[in-house]
């Protein structure tokens, strides 16, 4: 007889090598509304990966940091997991840790 299927666990396993491309897991996670923000993010430059700015194609991996610098809060996150499918809200948080967010102080010319 063949054995029951094991149970989902809470927070998902993926090897080491595991890839996927850094505008698509910032708009997975829900970091960024759009893939297309997410592209345009990285041209402008304000993304970086592991302290290197990165471009949208770049292959992220677990256990990199991104760094966002948006207008009005700079975010810094560790990757735990990465999503496959599309992730609900509630799920997002998940595949990422918070390393710093802070609010910057919005400077009128």
């Amino acid at each position: 007889p063949a054995s029951p299927p094991l149970p989902r666990s809470a927070t998902p396993s993926f090897p080491q090598t595991a890839q996927m491309r850094l505008d698509l897991f910032l708009k997975k996670c829900r970091l960024i509304k759009h893939r297309s923000e997410a592209k345009q993010a990285c041209e402008n430059g304000i993304v970086r990966v592991d302290g290197q700015p990165a471009k949208s194609g770049k292959a992220v991996k677990i256990g990199q940091r991104i760094a966002v610098d948006f207008t009005d809060r700079y975010l810094e996150i560790e990757i735990l997991g990465l999503p496959q499918g599309d992730v609900p809200k509630t799920r997002a948080r998940q595949f990422y840790r918070v390393v710093k967010d802070q609010e910057k102080e919005l400077v009128d010319f």
